[in-house]
């Protein structure tokens, strides 16, 4: 799953891609809910990217789209 996290005050977004999007959301939720300072995120390729929480502008889920290559049946 595609991942999208907006930073506070800049234009930039952070692209991830996750294997499982209900423990991200779970774990974004406890650091808001916490006194986690920087939330470490991992993606697929085992690339780590670390956000301070504060600066969180938004998250975004998009769920993979599957592409069809070839002659599909009407």
């Amino acid at each position: 799953m595609r991942v999208r996290i907006g930073i506070g005050d800049t234009s930039r977004e952070i692209e991830l891609d996750v294997g499982d999007a209900d423990a991200l959301i779970a774990e974004i939720e406890d650091a808001f809910d916490g006194d986690t300072a920087i939330l470490w995120f991992t993606d697929v390729g085992d690339r780590r990217i670390g956000v301070p929480v504060s600066r969180i502008a938004y998250v975004e889920l998009e769920p993979e789209q599957r592409v069809s290559v070839g002659f599909t049946p009407s």
